[in-house]
């Protein structure tokens, strides 16, 4: 635990200690309080990943959403039970996870992949998301659209709401499972964003990450074992997900995420006869050419800031956060500006901002390149004004240093 510095700690000079990889840094003194903002650089796009059989594919960063590679990626096309990535989004927007749903009538026997629900059986939101994005059961699907929304076309206009939160222009759903409708498509460009917003929820990250796990079976002491269909989840390393789609008009869907060192990359393709191999190489190609930077470091930035007027002589302050970025690995290097004030006055509060590290990316070499982020300097602790003694009390102090003893008689 961090502790105030003795005021007998008192450096020659502002004393930084910087433990960054950085090709640079730069002190500046300022007098600004900014807020956290991050411009996430314009990453080089991938030319050839090795061969993909897919009719769309893309590649994107989590972090930032940019595309990393594509084929067709904006094409529109349907996306079999692909779609249930919004479906578990939107469920979770609608109700709890621990929400008890009845299964209605309407969810029982619906063509395709199935769990076989009863009708008025009852079981969680949550063991529903479970069946819905691990055995991408269709009943599970309907039963949850109804329980959350009332009606599968309230459900479908929900998610269409979502979408167009979301920016969506080329994707629309009639339906929560997948199954064909000349209205229901997407592209895979969207259809990536929509994963990407869907890992940002942690329950939804877990689910799609899970092998397998049993849920209950019917009011009944037997369980339902769900087998989660993403082959990605066994065979490749770093993969959390996320969902895989299959019809006859639709051909192989996947969609696929993977993290590594800090950096996720999501993958999808569309009609994808040997969609396996083709995110393989994607992901393979991605993480070969980028990287996840953390931009303060493992120790981030420490420094000793001179306070007037308090009771201690400086204050010891730090980078409030240390944001991350997605950046080549073959790139030149970072700098790093420190703005800090030549001193600051008392009274200083706990977590007080008092400058900024702002952080370029030197593309060109010669210093004059795009700003990446600016991170908030706070102080770690608090330093009072300190209190001015009146003569009587200085004289008192006097003599206590001198140790006089002063008697009095009283006759």
């Amino acid at each position: 635990m961090l502790r105030r510095l003795p005021f007998a700690y008192r450096p020659l000079c502002l004393l930084i200690a910087v433990l960054f990889s950085l090709g640079s840094l730069q002190v500046h003194a300022v007098g600004t309080k900014p807020q956290e903002s991050i411009e996430p650089p314009a990453l080089p796009v991938l030319q050839d990943v090795g061969g993909v059989s897919a009719k769309s594919a893309v590649l994107i960063d989590a972090n930032s959403g940019q595309v990393l590679y594509e084929k067709d990626a904006s094409v529109r096309l349907p996306m079999a039970s692909t779609t249930k990535i919004m479906t578990a989004l939107c469920a979770l927007e609608l109700a709890d996870a621990d929400t008890l749903i009845t299964v209605d009538a309407r969810a029982v026997g619906v063509e395709g992949s199935s769990i076989y629900l009863r009708e008025k059986e009852q079981l969680t939101l949550l063991q529903l998301l479970y069946a819905l994005l691990l055995a991408s059961a269709n009943d599970a699907a309907v039963a949850i659209a109804i329980g959350t929304a009332g009606s599968v076309e309230a459900f479908a206009d929900y998610m269409n709401q979502k979408a167009a939160s979301l920016g969506l222009e080329n994707t629309h759903f009639e339906n929560p499972h997948g199954l064909d409708s000349e209205q229901h498509y997407t592209t895979a460009r969207e259809l990536a964003l929509i994963a990407r917003e869907a890992l940002k929820n942690p329950l939804l990250r877990t689910i799609c990450a899970t092998k397998k796990i049993t849920i209950p079976q019917a009011d009944t002491q037997g369980v339902r074992m769900l087998i989660n269909h993403n082959k990605m989840l066994r065979y490749y390393d770093g993969a959390i997900g996320v969902k895989t789609g299959f019809t006859k008009k639709s051909g192989r869907c996947l969609v696929s995420a993977a993290e590594r060192d800090g950096l996720t990359l999501i993958a999808v393709t569309l009609c994808a006869p040997d969609d396996w191999n083709d995110h393989t190489r994607m992901l393979d190609a991605g993480f070969a050419a980028y990287e996840s930077v953390s931009l303060c470091g493992e120790n981030g930035f420490d420094a000793l800031l001179p306070v007037t007027g308090g009771n201690e002589g400086y204050v010891l302050v730090r980078n409030e956060t240390n944001p991350s970025l997605t950046l080549p690995r073959e790139r030149s290097g970072l700098i790093c500006t420190v703005e800090l004030p030549r001193f600051i006055y008392a009274d200083v509060a706990t977590g007080q901002t008092v400058g900024q590290l702002v952080f370029r990316a030197d593309t060109d070499g010669d210093g004059q390149s795009e700003l990446l982020a600016r991170v908030p300097i706070t102080t770690v602790y608090a330093v009072e004004r300190r209190q001015e003694k009146n003569a009587w009390q200085r004289f008192v102090d006097w003599l206590q240093k001198k140790q006089i003893g002063i008697n009095f008689t009283i006759t």
